[in-house]
């Protein structure tokens, strides 16, 4: 049977998309370190991660954020007008701490340390990127960075994010990324590097 070939074109994500856009992000982040800590079942990881990403997505990104996705990948920005909004409410909060279980109170204390060193800049934050591993290698995920770094760039305002898998250090530095510093989660949580992007001249 020939396989479909799916598209990287990046699109505007919908409500309608929560479903495909929850179950890609569930399997791209499966290894990722720090979502081991949060869902350390592996047995049960994907469906947490899966609802996880869906309560981020509708609650949070999807509202306030800009989401792109294409056929089997998706990314959440946060622009400098949408961050104030972007903060999880009280009702989000429950939520994930439902998904979460017992691991809520170290999700809690990693969002409060994150919040605590969010850069006085202005800038653009990526919140989430990921593809499907069963697409990886067909550009989906770098389709999506460059539509978001556009974005920031047209703005003249630069990237911020973090990242805490070191494998994917050196393809965030080759978008023009530098590490500010790496620190360790609370309660004995994986390392964190953050990450800044100045911006482009988009006609260069």
């Amino acid at each position: 049977m020939t396989r479909m070939a799916l598209s990287n074109t990046p699109t505007t994500a919908t409500v309608e998309d929560a479903p495909a856009i929850s179950r890609a992000l569930a399997r791209a982040f499966h290894d990722d370190p720090m979502m081991r800590w949060f869902f350390p079942d592996a047995a049960t990881r994907e469906d947490g991660l899966t609802r996880y990403f869906s309560t981020l997505f509708t609650r949070q990104y999807g509202l306030h954020g800009v989401c792109e996705r294409t056929d089997a990948a998706a990314a959440f920005w946060v622009s400098p007008e949408g961050r104030e909004k972007a903060v999880p409410d009280a009702g989000t909060v429950r939520e994930l701490a439902g998904v979460l279980g017992d691991r809520a109170g170290p999700f809690r204390e990693a969002v409060e340390a994150a919040a605590a060193h969010t850069p006085p800049e202005p800038h653009w934050y990526l919140a989430v990127v990921g593809a499907d591993p069963g697409a990886r290698g067909q550009g989906h995920g770098s389709a999506l960075l460059r539509s978001g770094l556009a974005k920031a760039d047209a703005a003249g305002l630069p990237v911020h994010l973090e990242s805490s898998k070191p494998e994917n250090l050196p393809v965030y530095e080759h978008f023009g990324f530098v590490v500010l510093g790496e620190a360790s989660l609370p309660g004995g949580g994986p390392a964190l590097w953050a990450m800044r992007r100045p911006p482009r001249d988009p006609s260069a």
